[in-house]
Parts: structure tokens; C-alpha cells; sequence
């Protein structure tokens, strides 16, 4: 879908055919178009089989969050649901903690050619956590795009198979990360 800026009338395709002209900027936009196609199709790929997104957000830190996602994604489990869980939380990831499998190693399986990391199932909920990724001790540098990408691998080459819900617990905040993240996964809710 084209973006149209109403003030300058501006769109990917014009932007695309006048970098065209530029030596060297054409084959720089093909590649940045085919890595963000790439992306939107694995993308697409791991979610054709989650038919519910529910992202637990707030604008603020510290407010339960982790708590609510890990009691949102156990009642529906209890009620038959097929539940995915996954810390996208990259400040303080909790659910490592909350479940208690902080020490845990992921695990990766081949799946149609590709490595994908198995998820950690406890209580009928299949998760992964960032917080398996990072020494809990040390304070993470991640902004903007690298934190993104970095969650959005994270959910993409997770073998998290058919589920009925996947629920997110998001990082606090309302910036690049969770714009990027709502915008990438359709959320239901």
C-alpha cells in the first residue's frame, strides 16, 4: 500500500524509480525492498498458524504487565486453548522468572529445512522469553530497530506449531519497539 504524503504527493514507487537515477542507489533500494519483503514473509509465515494475537501493553513500566500476560496466557490454557507465550518485554524479561525456568537452554529442531528454536512448554503454554538471550545481570544497549528485529526473530524462528492464542508480553513504552511489533503482527486484541 502506497504512502502518500498529502503535502509533497510522494510514494514508495516514486521513491524507488528516483533512486533508480542515483548510481549505485538502485541496487540499494532493490535490497532494502527484498530484505523488507523477506522479513514481512516470514513474518506472515509463522503467524498463518496463530489464530489470535493479544498483546499485554502499558505505557509505563513496573505496572504488571508480565503478571497479566503470564494469568491471561494459563486461563486459556486451562480452558483447552492452545496457548503460545512470548517475553518481548527486552527492559526486564519476567517470564523466565514468573514460570520458573530461568536456567533452562533452548533448544533448536530443523523444521522444513530451517533451525528453529523449540519453545519451553509448562502449565499447557509453549514460551520463549528474551530473557534467555541476555545475562539477566547486565544491562542491555538494545534501541529502536536492533531491539525490533531482535524480537521479531525472536517470534519468527520460534517452532511455536498451531496455536489458538499467542499472547505477548510487550515492553513498556509506546516507541519504535511496539509500534514496530503491532504493525508487524496482526493483533487481535
Amino acid at each position: 500500500m502506497p504512502y502518500n504524503d498529502v503535502s509533497t504527493n510522494i510514494t514508495f514507487s516514486n521513491v524507488r524509480d528516483n533512486a533508480a537515477t542515483i548510481r549505485g542507489c538502485s541496487s540499494a533500494m532493490a535490497n532494502m525492498f527484498e530484505e523488507k519483503k523477506r522479513k514481512q514473509e516470514a513474518i506472515n509465515a509463522a503467524m498463518s498458524k496463530i489464530k489470535h494475537v493479544i498483546a499485554v501493553a502499558s505505557g509505563k513500566g513496573g505496572v504488571g504487565k508480565s503478571t497479566v500476560a503470564a494469568n491471561v496466557a494459563l486461563s486459556l490454557a486451562k480452558k483447552g486453548y492452545r496457548v503460545g507465550l512470548a517475553d518481548a518485554d527486552i527492559y526486564g524479561p519476567s517470564v523466565p522468572t514468573l514460570f520458573n525456568i530461568e536456567n533452562e537452554q533452548i533448544m533448536v529442531t530443523e523444521v522444513d529445512g530451517k533451525q528453529l528454536m523449540v519453545p519451553f512448554e509448562k502449565y499447557g503454554i509453549k514460551m520463549m522469553s528474551v530473557g534467555f538471550f541476555v545475562d539477566k545481570d547486565k544491562p542491555m544497549l538494545w534501541r529502536g530497530p536492533m531491539a525490533a528485529n531482535t524480537l521479531t526473530q525472536m517470534l519468527t524462528e520460534t517452532h511455536w506449531g498451531e496455536l489458538d492464542f499467542m499472547v505477548l508480553d510487550m515492553p513498556p513504552g509506546t516507541g519504535d519497539i511496539q509500534l514496530s511489533l503491532v504493525q508487524q503482527f496482526s493483533v487481535s486484541g
